[in-house]
């Protein structure tokens, strides 16, 4: 297995995916938690396929299942039964070492909490997960300013998050995700903490992102706005999807001139 650390095409070519292989592929997943004899299940019996460069959103009331399954899919939970194969891989049996190893590698997360240390500059907090997947010196500063360059903030590279507005956080942790060139985003509530304006500015950084990039992005929310930009809705409800909506979303691609605080 050949994971993409490097700058080119060729790298991804390592991955030896056939052109019609799933991003994105569970059978039957099951997530039970237990609390003393009481189970719980958070997934009954996902079925998903999703290919790659599709913009996908999951919506679905509070303890519907959303965050489970992002965790699932980005080896951060093991499920309770079925399968989940990634880029061709099935990753629920991995250890903890190999998943680590392969998120590093393949997959960009962006928290709802963000995650950015306040201590460190926004180049220093997309800078730190290059570091983390052992890029030399210059490939690393290279990489950094394409993707801080990327989301529109150039002029406040050397700002810290507390001297940069919600939305300006929010595209430093979109940098971070996009750092070491995944193949999968997996979004938590990207825009639940900003304004609509900020919100839309933020769908659209992703909807550019998606179509220029060819990545898979998968996102967790509970904004009504995210039907106008992405290609389909998956509903979720006690653990399973009830309804699927297809999207023709408008490709209104500009990307991130509007940084402003």
């Amino acid at each position: 297995m050949g994971f993409f650390n490097g700058n080119s095409q060729t790298e991804r070519e390592k991955l030896h995916l056939a052109p019609d292989t799933p991003v994105i592929e569970t059978v039957d997943l099951w997530r039970v938690y237990r609390l003393g004899d009481l189970e719980i299940p958070a997934l009954r019996g996902i079925n998903l396929s999703i290919g790659r460069g599709a913009y996908i959103a999951l919506k679905g009331r509070s303890g519907s299942g959303k965050t489970t399954l992002l965790n699932c899919l980005g080896g951060l939970d093991k499920p309770t039964k079925g399968s989940v194969r990634i880029l061709g891989e099935e990753i629920g049996g991995w250890n903890e070492g190999r998943l680590t190893k392969w998120r590093r590698h393949q997959v960009g997360f962006i928290f709802q909490s963000l995650g950015l240390l306040p201590a460190l500059s926004a180049y220093e907090n997309v800078e730190l997960m290059l570091r983390m997947i052992g890029l030399p010196g210059p490939e690393r500063h290279q990489r950094t300013l394409e993707v801080i360059e990327l989301v529109g903030l150039t002029k406040w590279m050397d700002h810290r998050p507390y001297e940069l507005s919600g939305g300006q956080q929010q595209r430093v942790a979109v940098a971070r995700a996009l750092a070491n060139r995944p193949n999968l985003i997996l979004a938590d509530e990207p825009t639940g903490e900003l304004d609509t304006k900020t919100g839309r500015e933020m769908l659209m950084l992703f909807q550019s992102i998606v179509r220029e990039q060819n990545v898979t992005m998968l996102m967790a929310t509970h904004d009504s706005l995210v039907d106008e930009y992405v290609d389909q809705v998956f509903h979720l409800r006690d653990g399973q999807v009830v309804t699927a909506e297809q999207y023709e979303a408008d490709v209104d691609v500009e990307p991130a001139e509007a940084a402003q605080p």
